[in-house]
């Protein structure tokens, strides 16, 4: 646990709210086990006394006793779980947004789907756990060695019998443990990897359906359920199997306890009361044991789930606050940059260095592959640098609190998609409370206004899940809107001409003007001219190095160049991408 306090200050501090909130579950629980002791007291007073002096008002006395006895214990047994409940509510409103912003940040340094969603459902597992009997049956356990010691006041051999018994249903708690631990965490990656699969399906339902992709992948998927479905049961063997033999234990102690009760009893060393107490209270003492076991398919996992969440958030920055710098206005600065994923691997571009001011618009231009794309997420922040700098008015990216940063940058990436609002909403970035001028503004500056109030509703028209009413061209439209909303000052655009048509380029090369004009800085990444047209300057990447930046005009020259010149600025390969107009996926 200590390692876990340590991973991430928020998960720390959570974790210690829960488990001072579980300070008053343990006090409700230690009422809850004196009360227990209630039904034990009634029948060894029916036993002894009642049925020795034959008194009914003393029968009746013990009775109400035993009601309002009875009614406390289901009362703070009610109240201990609804405690319970709130302290999954209290960890889930502490770390949810923590394990969204983990899902974010995962998912941009390209890790799998599987993984970038396992920070959410580790916190579903934890909380299912949170709220099922597994804890109770935790806090009841210190109470074991009370009925035991019970046991021993009764009789000694009473007493030896039970801990016998208890000896034996902790040993199948340790074997439960050892045997789930490897079918749990096979379980938590198949259901993982069925669960990205399931999800990368539904993005991709269209060219699975018209290109008859279905049967092929419905075996595959097969595949993948079944090994998830063989690991539940496996996992679910083991739990039920030591379960099982837990509850059969469990019984029979109780009867061998009456038996030896019994026993005692006829050699007039126990009374008939005391011997049918002494079987209740090994009941109570073994029943956390009992129950623990039942649920430790749920435990093994929670423990798996807190201590996946834990490593994945020691990897992720915990959140800091930095002081609001001043909204950048004057020039971007990339120095000896050096772009590599996130995630590992070789090298993507070597050493950037270049600089822009307020006003220019850059097009960054080379063959598919060269790193474009990485460049581009570099820029905002996306992509952490392996090596180098880029600077915003003189401060580095990491020295912005991020939302603030975002605040200042606008992105169109290639992939568009749109959140389940209207497009008013999906403009505004998602704001809870949109400004609506501010929102016809970026439509009016995307060229954007006349196609959005055409549709129903206009600005208040629900677009759905990833915009599937619109067309490509539209989404674009309204993406571009949305990198646009609030003024920002770096616009980096990629590919931000695949799907317009003939007016949709005019209208994007309206709005570089406009974004020159204000002073904001743009960084576009197209194979297609007529784009270039707006650009002041141009960089050209090839074999992931910066192999020619200069003014537009001298860059697009390639006509009275020479050989030797042409290999060095890398006319060359502006030519090849001149020629390839086309769109690019992966640069």
């Amino acid at each position: 646990m200590s390692k876990v306090l340590k991973a991430h200050p928020q998960l720390a501090s959570a974790l210690q709210e829960c488990r001072k909130a579980f300070l008053s579950v343990a006090l409700f629980s230690g009422l809850v086990n004196l009360l227990v002791l209630t039904g034990p007291l009634y029948m060894l007073q029916v036993y002894d006394r009642v049925l020795a002096s034959r008194s009914v008002p003393t029968l009746v006395a013990l009775s109400v006793f035993l009601v309002v006895a009875y009614a406390f214990q289901g009362g703070l047994e009610v109240v201990r779980a609804r405690l319970a409940t709130r302290i999954a509510t209290l960890l889930d409103s502490r770390l949810g947004v923590l394990g969204y912003d983990a899902v974010i940040r995962m998912a941009n340094r390209h890790c799998g789907a599987a993984e970038a969603h396992q920070p959410l459902r580790d916190l579903d597992r934890i909380r299912a756990f949170l709220t099922g009997p597994g804890p109770i049956a935790l806090i009841d356990l210190p109470w074991m060695p009370v009925f035991l010691a019970i046991c021993f006041l009764i009789h000694p051999w009473l007493g030896a019998m039970a801990l016998a018994g208890a000896g034996v249903l902790v040993g199948l708690t340790v074997l439960t443990e050892r045997r789930s631990r490897a079918p749990t965490a096979v379980m938590t990656q198949n259901a993982g990897t069925r669960a990205s699969f399931n999800e990368l399906t539904r993005r991709n339902s269209e060219t699975i359906a018209g290109m008859g992709m279905g049967p092929a992948l419905s075996q595959r998927w097969r595949a993948l359920n079944e090994r998830h479905v063989t690991a539940v049961a496996r996992n679910s063997d083991v739990a039920s199997s030591y379960g099982s033999i837990a509850r059969m234990l469990r019984l029979l102690l109780q009867s061998a306890m009456l038996g030896l009760g019994a026993l005692l009893v006829i050699r007039q060393e126990l009374s008939a009361g005391a011997m049918f107490a002494a079987s209740i209270m090994m009941g109570r003492a073994l029943a956390p044991i009992d129950t623990v076991i039942a649920n430790w398919r749920s435990l093994t996992a929670a423990r798996q789930a807190l201590r996946q969440l834990s490593t994945a958030l020691a990897k992720l920055p915990a959140g800091s606050n930095r002081i609001d710098l001043m909204r950048p206005a004057n020039r971007l600065d990339v120095e000896h940059a050096v772009v590599a994923a996130p995630s590992g691997g070789p090298v993507i571009v070597a050493n950037l260095h270049f600089a822009l001011t307020a006003g220019e618009a850059l097009a960054v231009v080379g063959p598919s592959g060269a790193g474009k794309t990485s460049l581009a997420r570099s820029l905002i922040g996306i992509w952490p640098l392996a090596r180098g700098e880029v600077r915003l008015d003189g401060a580095a990216l990491d020295q912005w609190n991020e939302d603030a940063r975002g605040r200042h940058i606008g992105y169109v990436g290639q992939t568009i998609e749109f959140f389940d609002g209207t497009i008013a909403e999906n403009i505004a970035r998602m704001s809870l409370i949109p400004d609506s001028a501010a929102v016809l503004v970026a439509g009016r500056a995307a060229g954007a206004h006349d196609m959005i109030i055409r549709l129903p509703g206009g600005y208040d028209c629900r677009i759905g899940d990833g915009g599937v009413a619109l067309s490509a061209g539209q989404r674009q439209r309204i993406a571009l809107a949305r990198a646009l909303y609030g003024d920002p000052f770096l616009v980096v655009l990629d590919e931000p001409n695949a799907n317009l048509d003939t007016d949709g380029e005019l209208a994007l090369q309206h709005v570089i003007g406009q974004l020159k004009a204000r002073g904001a800085i743009v960084v576009i990444i197209s194979h297609r001219p007529a784009v270039l047209d707006q650009c002041t300057r141009v960089l050209v990447l090839g074999n992931g190095v910066q192999q020619a930046l200069g003014p537009r005009e001298a860059i697009m020259r390639p006509a009275s160049i020479s050989p030797q010149r042409s290999a060095a600025g890398g006319v060359a390969v502006l030519r090849d991408v001149r020629k390839a107009a086309e769109h690019d996926p992966e640069g």
